[in-house]
């Protein structure tokens, strides 16, 4: 699933209507239809709806809504943030339509401040139980102005859910940054043919955010930005394993880290590969750690490893050619979860990515081996190897050689360029996780919430890239997107069934087996792009 500008959006739309002959009425027509099941479905109980519209398409789609509510037995007032005659094209003809096929619904319009504190307006903020935002949509040029400003005020002092059509009233569909004071609150949004920028970096909601199929075939969506969905290539763990199946085809990882007092990071790293479905792990880990590593999981294989003096791996296992031997019949190289930074480890890691064919993942300490030696990776990655990098921005802003605030600063820039100058695949971990890959295509990951911010997790996710990566070799960038996507799932399940103050990292694979069985489209055709479906059970 692509992400899409504003006006990618608006060329998307024109292209379906031009080129595939579906008219834009029946497009707003098919979108207020959809926002109306969805809140049919997920905000059952809510029988007074207030449908707040703006003059524009935005609007139209409010009408439509409000069409299709009182259709079904719900009360619903139109608020008109407008006088009738300012309407034009797909809107005005909505408007007169929905006057005409369901005189009950009450229409009032409020085109100045004042005009809210009429008695009918009044009673609308009094009384409904569920507002729907048809304001403003991805037409918006900030600031918010007028009489809609009120309006916000008035929600934000209201207890009643708001469902945001396309986007809440107030956001710039192209800003990628995580809040917006001027905007609507909402408590969950339904947006149409594909996310935009603001669904994908921007926290809209405190619900869900879930996308609407209206017609448009997937030739006319086109995005220049090559910005995508992590949760898209959670398709390739979805086909059932064939009945003949052996361990074999599923993968062996070899897992190296570990060092004196670190012995669980390396264990948990371990036991996520095994969790994540690959058929064999091997915990390579210095001799003094293995009995603490190896009692985490009788399914882990072990590899006692010579240490340093301060219990770090050594250089020394370079030698004799045990190297070698312990790669035989492996299929993916993981390196860092619990690794120290002692000098001579760092050196082994350089040497361990130079000597190996096979794909690596690198987290955690094994990332701070290439700090400032970052052209290491570019020779390294010659012959198609694959080397996937897990960086939080602190360690990011290390290999880089600047400061976090830089690396915040544009993370789908930084992350673009570095992973197509070095040939790698790279997961900049933080809020919305990006996954770029050496093409120039940046996927960016809905789920996961602040319960994950926590020791563990980044551990977690090492051990589920090299699982999938172990599973589907021929398929790298939806192995790592897939990977990322079912690590903050697997999180989001995991909060949902306790609080987030006590979620561990572990606690996140006692989840997973939820998180594969999960399925993002639901039974009318919507994606959950970000949240889940009992975010909204709430107003049932």
């Amino acid at each position: 699933m692509k992400v899409l500008t504003a006006e990618e959006m608006r060329s998307a739309d024109l292209r379906t209507t031009e080129q595939f002959h579906v008219s834009s009425l029946a497009l707003m027509e098919r979108a207020g239809a959809a926002v109306s099941q969805f809140v049919l479905r997920h905000f059952a109980g809510c029988q007074r709806v207030a449908v707040l519209c703006g003059k524009g398409n935005n609007g139209g789609d409010g009408f439509v809504v409000a069409r299709h509510l009182a259709v079904a037995g719900r009360q619903v007032t139109v608020l008109l943030l407008a006088q009738p005659q300012a309407l034009r094209g797909d809107a005005a003809a909505m408007y007169v339509r929905l006057l005409e096929e369901q005189p009950t619904v009450l229409v009032a319009t409020a085109v100045a401040e004042p005009e809210l504190e009429s008695n009918a307006v009044q009673r609308l903020f009094a009384e409904a139980d569920l507002f729907v935002d048809a304001v403003l949509g991805t037409g918006f040029h900030p600031p918010l102005g007028g009489v809609a400003v009120a309006v916000r005020e008035k929600l934000a002092a209201l207890r009643a859910p708001v469902l945001a059509v396309d986007l809440p009233s107030g956001w710039d569909p192209d800003a990628m940054t995580l809040r917006s004071d001027a905007a609507f609150r909402a408590d969950a949004v339904v947006t149409f043919t594909a996310p935009k920028l603001a669904h994908g970096f921007g926290h809209l909601t405190r619900g869900p955010v879930v996308v609407a199929p209206i017609g448009s075939p997937d030739e006319a969506v086109v995005s220049a930005t090559q910005i995508a969905w992590t949760g898209t290539s959670k398709q390739i763990c979805e086909r059932p394993r064939a009945v003949d199946a052996n361990k074999g085809r599923f993968g062996h990882v070899l897992m190296v880290g570990g060092s004196r007092g670190k012995a669980g990071a390396a264990a948990m790293a371990s036991l996520a590969a095994l969790r994540a479905g690959a058929g064999l792990v091997t915990a390579a880990v210095p001799e003094s750690i293995l009995p603490a590593v190896a009692a985490f999981a009788p399914e882990m294989m072990t590899e006692p490893l010579v240490e340093t003096a301060q219990g770090s791996l050594a250089l020394r296992n370079l030698e004799g050619g045990r190297w070698q031997s312990l790669l035989e019949r492996k299929t993916v190289l993981a390196i860092g979860p619990g690794l120290s930074r002692e000098a001579e480890t760092a050196e082994l890691v350089r040497e361990l990515v130079r000597q190996t064919a096979l794909p690596v993942v690198l987290d955690a300490d094994a990332l701070n081996a290439f700090a400032g030696q970052t052209d290491w990776l570019a020779q390294l990655n010659g012959n198609g190897r694959v080397r996937v990098l897990t960086p939080h921005p602190g360690e990011m802003a290390r290999l880089l050689g600047c400061s976090v605030a830089e690396v915040e600063a544009d993370r789908v820039k930084i992350a673009r360029e570095f992973a197509q100058q070095h040939g790698v695949t790279l997961v900049l971990k933080g809020w919305r996780t990006l996954v770029a890959h050496p093409d120039g295509t940046v996927a960016v990951n809905t789920t996961g919430n602040p319960a994950m911010a926590k020791g563990g997790s980044g551990d977690i996710l090492t051990g589920m890239v090299a699982a999938l990566l172990a599973q589907h070799p021929e398929k790298v960038a939806d192995a790592v997107n897939a990977a990322v996507y079912l690590h903050g799932l697997a999180g989001d399940l995991a909060v949902r069934a306790q609080e987030e103050h006590t979620v561990l990292a572990t606690d996140t694979l006692e989840h997973l087996w939820q998180a594969f069985r999960y399925r993002a489209v639901d039974a009318d055709g919507m994606t959950w792009f970000c949240g889940l479906p009992e975010m909204a059970e709430r107003w049932r």
